[in-house]
């Protein structure tokens, strides 16, 4: 949530620098018949109140001299009613108030590239030179057919589309990438491995993004207020949800694997073939909780953390900076890392790094004491550490030979038993 003093004090130039998300992002005139609203229903309570507080002291007075006070009575009762509406009202304009502010997403950072939509993203570097093949190239869903390791028609029939079966090495495969994310970055980056809760509730959603927008995509628990993670950003960014956190446990880094749900709602039609956009997959996630002031250098940092997955296994892929137009509604600036897939010869997201500033921290009230004691809401950052689906889609698709077996990266080697290759 942005700060509303931020709001209050220049909303002209707020909504200048939302624009760039595109429109409707803020709506400055609605704001200011809030605020208008807001501060006649405060002064009209506030006077209500003073006016409750004159008529109860002269009651005490005329009583003390014996005199009728049945018309200050009165008097006390209108007020007590008048005052009884007047907070009614106001608790009913903060409420609405609150869900306005809380569908307003982030201010861009000024160093976020100004644009429409992907096509103004701007490659910030690359690494590795995708592959050249002597043989005609498949795709993921061929190559993990063909090894009997990928079965989407068994998955279908179990619970339609956008879910996949795997079995075997592949499966293994799968398992030891997430595993390697985790030993290297409990080992080599600092975190703290987690396990988390694979449902969180509307009010801790709320806390990461904004629930009432995006509510269509998420899985809900039926009869209960509980909805399945897209993401473990959801319930680990919340383990500091209405606290106020000591500085010196700053920063705070967290890796967890989890699965993730996404209903996929609006992608009708998009990336239906394999795995690349469905209901059910595997991630590593990868969170920092730190001082405001720390918060873009820690960006960096977490960005190279994913990015060293993608060097260690040998995979190609570049970083873009997204545009105002791209990003994500909370985030304040993003980097995606898109992996080479030679399948579809195309850089693909494999990664999203992220730092939101202050935004995820107003909405779930997390702070810390800075130098001077005082509280002071923290910044939250978060990334793929890597999406594992994803990993293993660019592994099948960069490591495949032409007798259809594929190479395992020597990184994973050690996690596969000493193998070298998967076969039939």
């Amino acid at each position: 949530m942005i700060d509303i003093q931020l709001l209050r004090k220049d909303p002209a130039a707020v909504a200048k620098r939302l624009s760039t998300r595109g429109p409707g992002a803020f709506d400055v005139e609605q704001f200011q018949k809030f605020e208008s609203a807001r501060k006649n229903l405060q002064t009209a309570v506030e006077q209500a109140q003073a006016s409750r507080n004159k008529i109860a002291k002269d009651i005490g007075q005329a009583k003390a001299q014996g005199k009728d006070v049945a018309e200050l009575l009165a008097q006390g009762e209108k007020l007590k009613t008048l005052l009884e509406q007047s907070e009614q009202q106001l608790n009913a304009l903060q409420a609405a108030f609150q869900d306005f502010l809380g569908r307003v997403p982030n201010i861009p950072h000024e160093s976020v590239p100004v644009g429409e939509g992907a096509e103004q993203n701007r490659e910030v570097r690359r690494w590795g030179e995708p592959r050249k093949f002597d043989f005609p190239v498949k795709d993921h869903v061929d190559i993990g057919e063909g090894l009997g390791g990928l079965d989407f028609a068994t998955a279908a029939k179990i619970a339609g589309s956008r879910f996949y079966v795997m079995r075997g090495a592949v499966a293994r495969l799968h398992r030891a990438i997430g595993q390697f994310m985790l030993d290297t970055h409990t080992r080599e980056h600092g975190y703290t491995e987690t396990y988390s809760p694979y449902m969180v509730t509307s009010a801790c959603a709320d806390g990461v993004s904004s629930f009432a927008k995006f509510k269509e995509d998420l899985f809900k628990i039926d009869g209960r207020d509980l909805y399945l993670i897209p993401t473990s950003e959801y319930s680990v960014t919340n383990y500091v949800r209405e606290e106020i956190i000591p500085l010196e446990k700053l920063p705070m880094k967290y890796a967890c694997h989890s699965p993730c749900f996404r209903s996929e709602a609006g992608s009708a039609g998009k990336d239906t073939r394999g795995m690349i956009r469905v209901h059910q997959f595997d991630k590593v996630e990868i969170v920092q909780i730190v001082h405001p002031e720390k918060s873009y250098a820690a960006h960096e940092e977490l960005t190279s953390h994913a990015e060293a997955i993608l060097k260690k296994l040998e995979l190609p892929y570049r970083v873009m900076a997204l545009s105002t137009g791209d990003m994500g509604f909370a985030a304040a600036k993003t980097y995606d890392l898109e992996v080479w897939l030679p399948g579809q010869n195309a850089y693909r997201e494999i990664s999203s790094c992220s730092n939101y500033e202050a935004f995820q921290a107003r909405r779930m009230q997390a702070r810390f004491r800075n130098e001077k004691g005082k509280p002071e809401h923290v910044h939250t950052l978060n990334g793929s550490g890597l999406a594992i689906g994803r990993t293993l889609i660019a592994i099948l698709e960069n490591y495949q030979q032409r007798d259809g077996s594929v190479v395992i990266p020597a990184a994973l080697r050690s996690y596969m038993g000493g193998e070298e290759r998967i076969t039939k």
